[in-house]
């Protein structure tokens, strides 16, 4: 069925308009979103279609430019789309945690980084660096790895902390595998940097380990 060949009040515009976008099913906000189907395929069978070869609105979100392209019914105009959406969540988030310290919405943190790491398929290795009443300045990715390993470098960190006058720092890696437990590597990468960074008065309030769904915190684990 077509959407208009549903009722009006069902329709996902209509609905959105009287109830709230939180009233529609992820189906309808990316129907939405796309506008129109493809070939054989009305707005919404296409959109169910791309949330169940996805896994669901994230994976989609997060899949890759190359990814998105082999999708059947998805072309420039909606691909560009999805990542504009993508980016507008992103900005939307750094924006909120300069307006506050960071400590004031720790899930907004591990939100941040997971839809700035999530879907990677190579290790990356970022630090967010924040002003001394702990509001973000940026988050910059400063190494890139293989799926195995990722080689950092302390004074490329303090580096950057200096440039950028940080009074702390939340260290932040990916997990490819999907799976987000932190390896004894981890922890020991973790002591050796917050050691150098408080030679500069910085200090690391969190290492975050970003997996497939889940954002691990050492400071939660009392790891730090």
């Amino acid at each position: 069925m077509s959407i208009k060949e549903l009722p009006r009040a069902t329709r996902p515009r209509e609905k959105l308009l009287a109830h709230g976008a939180p009233a529609l099913a992820d189906v309808e906000l990316l129907a939405l979103l796309l506008r129109t189907g493809s070939r054989g395929l009305g707005v919404l069978q296409l959109a169910e279609r791309l949330i169940g070869d996805f896994g669901g609105l994230a994976g989609l979100l997060h899949a890759s430019p190359a990814e998105l392209a082999r999708a059947p019914g998805l072309g420039p105009a909606k691909r560009a789309e999805l990542a504009a959406v993508l980016e507008i969540s992103r900005r939307v988030l750094a924006q909120q945690l300069k307006a506050a310290p960071i400590f004031d919405s720790p899930q907004k943190v591990k939100d941040y980084v997971a839809l700035r790491l999530g879907a990677l398929t190579h290790e990356v290795f970022a630090v967010i660096f924040l002003d001394s009443q702990h509001r973000l300045i940026e988050m910059q990715e400063l190494f890139r790895g293989t799926l195995a390993q990722t080689s950092v470098y302390p004074r490329e960190v303090l580096r950057q902390a200096l440039l950028l006058n940080a009074g702390a720092a939340i260290l932040v890696h990916n997990h490819p595998s999907g799976v987000a437990e932190p390896s004894r590597a981890d922890e020991a990468l973790t002591q050796s940097l917050s050691a150098a960074l408080r030679v500069i008065e910085v200090r690391v309030l969190d290492h975050l380990v970003v997996g497939a769904g889940c954002v691990v915190s050492f400071a939660e684990r009392g790891l730090l």
